[in-house]
């Protein structure tokens, strides 16, 4: 089967399930009923061997239509599933850091950082601070800022949440219009 019926089928309330007083009802072949009671929906539905589906549960009073349920499940999961391809998942990657970073370390830190920006992902920039280093956030905030400034060409910071306890952390995310 190409959908989930039980998922699917727990969303769209059909045929005995539909327990309100009164329903806008639409026939098979799209024409207005008009406002009957469930009951007499019901019964219109079996003669025409379909099912009793309610399309628009928030209207007053709420649109029933009488048409087959497996094939409007169908439909609905195919409409879910082209929706889900549409969207766009963003991923965060993180790159830690510390202030006494060696230069090749830094290097590799940032080559890592560009790539994931530019392949669209959002990158957190985590500057740890061991022991007394804290006491010297000066050379942390130097080395963000040429962090930065090194990447500025294919990421911008989103959010900054500064020093907290024993670590800066950083957001950064990918331009929208790379520069040439």
């Amino acid at each position: 089967m190409a959908y989930d019926k039980n998922s699917l089928a727990k969303k769209v309330r059909a045929n005995e399930g539909i327990r309100v007083p009164q329903i806008r009802l639409i026939s098979g072949d799209g024409q207005q009923v008009g406002v009957v009671t469930p009951r007499e929906g019901l019964r219109l539905a079996q003669e025409a061997g379909l099912d009793l589906v309610e399309v628009a549960p928030e209207a007053n009073p709420p649109v029933c239509r009488i048409m087959d349920l497996g094939k409007y499940l169908y439909t609905l999961s195919k409409k879910e599933k082209e929706s889900r391809k549409k969207q766009k998942l963003i991923v965060v990657k993180e790159v830690k850091m510390t202030p006494k970073i060696e230069e090749h370390d830094y290097q590799t830190k940032l080559r890592n950082a560009r790539k994931f920006l530019e392949r669209g992902d959002k990158v957190k920039l985590t500057l740890f601070f061991r022991g007394r280093e804290i006491t010297h956030a000066d050379i942390g905030k130097k080395l963000i800022d040429r962090f930065l400034e090194d990447i500025s060409d294919v990421g911008t910071v989103e959010r900054n949440q500064g020093l907290e306890g024993n670590a800066i952390h950083l957001f950064l995310m990918p331009q929208s219009k790379p520069k040439k």
